[in-house]
């Protein structure tokens, strides 16, 4: 009796582990078919590991880019503008062997790196839904972002951004400026009061934590009818959220290391799990808030709150889910992007006080009480050049990234089903093929004659995307921007802290690693 159990143990063990290799070179035989695809096009890449892809190297080099003999940290005296070696360093090191398209594997998901202009254009026309999000990142994204806007692929994403993006038109972007300078006062006080108290010409300020602060304060007011101070709680456990899912390579590629990544996943999931239930919690008390006072705006939570009522085939907890999700989705990116594109901003504007001096002269003529307008805005030439120069060097989102969900032709390109296709924007604005031999400069000018005349061919210039896709936030974010710096020239003057340390981090965005430290001076 206990040989013909131990026979029948054996077997079983026998059994998994067949239907497990079985498995395994399925999988395997479907990737090496897409690979197949792709070289038949006269694509090439690293050859791939079993199972693993090329996860083993691109592990290796990240790991040699983090070493404190070799990353970039430099003093405020030398700032390298170009990080994407240190950053993504796989992504330059195949770049240098197989140009500007190639693919490569991790695990046994298929990718396509295409920086390419011509390619990047035609992404641009793509329209079709089955070219969205990829899926092993929007997993990941689950518990920052839900299934809001952000994260949607198909036809949820076509109905969520047909409902928000009319909230960021033009028109009415210019209806919010009001309330963007209203957001700026205690900022703009704070600085003024912090230079009072040190008794000297100057003060010391990590700008970064207080731009965070003023950008969450105009999303909270111009979206959802209520200010900073009462969403504080939501934006702090955003950040934690973010920081939490966002180690470097890791966040896209699971580069963390093989050993342990079990434990570690589970306490991390337990992490993020905690953290998910209180920023929804947070964000339903402040939605059934304002249902029970009652609104005549018609801003983005009344929208919110209209579709969800309006739409019968949806049951209450989806309701509800819809609602806090966008929720998530713009108090994340309404606020986190912008106030990171103005902290590159005022970083670069230390570094270059002429430039500083052109926007207090154009202010002086077009915003003489220092207070800008909507009609005033567009004036803002020289501003406007600084703006798109700071967004061509430091583009918050790192990524065009999408997903063929079927077989996709972008241009003469066949994408095979299943394929992720990633645009590595730092590198295609500062290609020197594209931008010229200064491409690593900073150097506003270039924008004098608009994005059009900047460069050889336009379509790389995609701080903001690509294609239906293109963040409708653009317009929001661009105002914003125009609004604060406005404010920030007509009192002060900028110059970088001995403090200030260069260090370029990808954390979902590209953010400064450890703040931007000014001397604020008042003018």
């Amino acid at each position: 009796m206990w040989m013909v159990m131990q026979v029948a143990w054996w077997a079983g063990v026998v059994g998994m582990l067949s239907w497990i290799a079985y498995a395994c070179r399925r999988v395997w035989g479907e990737s090496e078919r897409v690979r197949r695809k792709l070289r038949m096009q006269g694509i090439r890449g690293p050859p791939p590991s079993f199972l693993y892809g090329n996860l083993p190297l691109m592990q290796k080099l990240q790991s040699q880019a983090n070493s404190p003999s070799l990353s970039t940290r430099h003093s405020h005296l030398f700032v390298a503008h170009d990080y994407t070696s240190n950053l993504f360093p796989y992504f330059e090191h195949w770049r240098a062997q197989y140009g500007p398209v190639y693919t490569y594997s991790t695990g046994t998901k298929q990718h396509l790196f295409v920086n390419e202009p011509e390619l990047v254009r035609e992404m641009n026309q793509c329209l079709t839904l089955d070219f969205g999000k990829p899926s092993d990142v929007t997993n990941r994204l689950a518990p920052l972002l839900g299934n809001g806007i952000l994260r949607a692929n198909g036809l949820s994403w076509a109905h969520q951004r047909k409902l928000v993006s009319a909230e960021f038109f033009m028109n009415k972007v210019k209806g919010m400026v009001g309330l963007m300078i209203e957001s700026a006062q205690p900022m703009l006080s704070k600085w003024e009061q912090s230079i009072d108290e040190a008794g000297l010409s100057s003060a010391e300020v990590e700008v970064g934590a207080d731009l965070r602060g003023f950008s969450a304060d105009v999303i909270s007011r111009v979206c959802f009818g209520h200010s900073y101070s009462r969403g504080k709680e939501v934006f702090s456990k955003l950040r934690t959220m973010q920081k939490a899912m966002s180690k470097q390579g890791g966040f896209l590629f699971g580069l963390s290391g093989f050993r342990g990544m079990f434990n570690l996943w589970r306490r991390k999931e337990d992490e993020m799990g905690k953290l998910e239930r209180e920023v929804e919690s947070l964000i339903w008390e402040l939605v059934e808030k304002r249902k029970r006072q009652g609104s005549s705006e018609k801003d983005l939570m009344q929208l919110l709150l209209e579709a969800a009522e309006s739409d019968e085939s949806v049951g209450e907890d989806m309701s509800k889910k819809f609602i806090v999700d966008n929720c998530k989705n713009i108090y994340f990116a309404g606020h986190e992007t912008t106030a990171v594109a103005a902290s590159w901003t005022l970083m670069l504007l230390a570094l270059h006080p002429q430039w500083q001096t052109a926007i207090a002269q154009e202010l002086a003529q077009f915003c003489p009480s220092g207070i800008p307008t909507a009609d005033s805005l567009p004036s803002l030439k020289k501003m406007t050049m600084v703006i798109q120069e700071a967004l061509r060097l430091y583009p918050p989102a790192a990524f065009v990234s999408r997903e063929a969900y079927e077989d996709i032709k972008i241009g003469n390109l066949l994408v095979p089903k299943g394929v992720c296709v990633w645009t590595l924007i730092p590198r295609l604005h500062r290609d020197p093929d594209i931008w010229g031999a200064d491409a690593n400069e900073f150097k506003p000018e270039r924008f004098s004659d608009g994005v059009s005349k900047a460069c050889k061919f336009p379509q790389a210039y995609v701080p903001f995307g690509v294609g239906n896709r293109l963040c409708l936030g653009k317009n929001f974010a661009l105002v914003q921007l125009k609004v604060v710096l406005a404010l920030m020239l007509s009192r002060f003057r900028f110059s970088l802290s001995p403090t200030y340390k260069h260090s370029p981090a990808y954390r979902m965005i590209i953010e400064p690693g450890h703040g931007v430290h000014l001397l604020i001076h008042k003018t």
